[in-house]
């Protein structure tokens, strides 16, 4: 049988519970620390490609892994963010994919076909 005893009891044990599980990290990351990956590229016209790169909850992307790899994944070109989240490499002068990895998740795959001015 329900009372109100029951409901002014159990509401303040369950938000303590929830407060105390998020505290310690028990609720999956993806509720606590959500942040979607966001990448884009673009020719400059000069040879060379710049990638712009953050989050979607406004971190950084400075020291993210970049990768220029060729059709079947060779490595052409391996680098690094810079601290205004960019980065800028050769075009290559085969077909070509920019990689953006940030780690189990968080990796976008640019093709060079779509890369333009």
């Amino acid at each position: 049988m329900f009372n109100k005893k029951m409901l002014f009891t159990g509401i303040p044990i369950i938000g303590f519970l929830a407060l105390g599980f998020l505290a310690l990290g028990f609720f999956p990351a993806g509720i606590c620390y959500a942040h979607t990956p966001l990448c884009s590229c673009y020719d400059n016209a000069d040879g060379t490609i710049t990638c712009e790169g953050g989050f979607s909850d406004g971190s950084s992307a400075s020291g993210v892994e970049m990768r220029v790899e060729d059709k079947s994944g060779k490595i052409l070109i391996k680098g690094k963010m810079d601290e205004d989240s960019e980065y800028t490499f050769d075009k290559p002068a085969k077909d070509y994919k920019v990689i953006f990895d940030a780690g189990e998740g968080h990796e976008i795959e640019v093709d060079g076909k779509e890369i333009t001015e």
